[in-house]
């Protein structure tokens, strides 16, 4: 009986850390993906609903290019501010990326709108290999 009063305890005292880290990276990657909607010339969410693909895509990418260094930083955090300064510093560095790729290729927001699938998949390549880049960085 012991071990289960151990395991209890740890989660009595582990859990409210938990919550509240994951509730903060959630924000913080909602208000990524919001800002994401901001930066970009686009109504992704409108083209999705549309049935757009090249958009959907792109707007996969963003979600992936965002959540991957926030988990690192949920991972290797020691409180709550460390997610919220580095996490929201992961997440403008994701939002610099799109406008990055967009000066290399030309009218990206317009092919994307064009249903370009080609040049989504390019861009979810950026977002992801930025993401992990990111990500590494964030961890030391």
């Amino acid at each position: 009986m012991e071990i289960l009063e151990i395991i209890l305890q740890s989660v009595k005292s582990g859990l409210p850390f938990l919550i509240s880290h994951f509730v903060i990276s959630v924000t913080i990657f909602l208000l990524g993906v919001w800002g994401y909607t901001l930066v970009t010339p686009m109504n992704e969410l409108d083209l999705i609903k549309s049935g757009n693909i090249a958009a959907s895509l792109s707007f996969f990418g963003a979600c992936i290019g965002i959540a991957i260094p926030l988990a690192v930083c949920l991972a290797s955090s020691i409180n709550a501010a460390d997610i919220i300064i580095w996490g929201s510093i992961a997440v403008v560095l994701q939002l610099i990326c799109f406008k990055v790729v967009d000066f290399f290729l030309k009218d990206l927001s317009k092919r994307i709108i064009d249903g370009e699938i080609g040049v989504s998949i390019v861009l979810i390549g950026f977002k992801i290999s930025v993401a992990i880049l990111n990500a590494a960085a964030l961890s030391g």
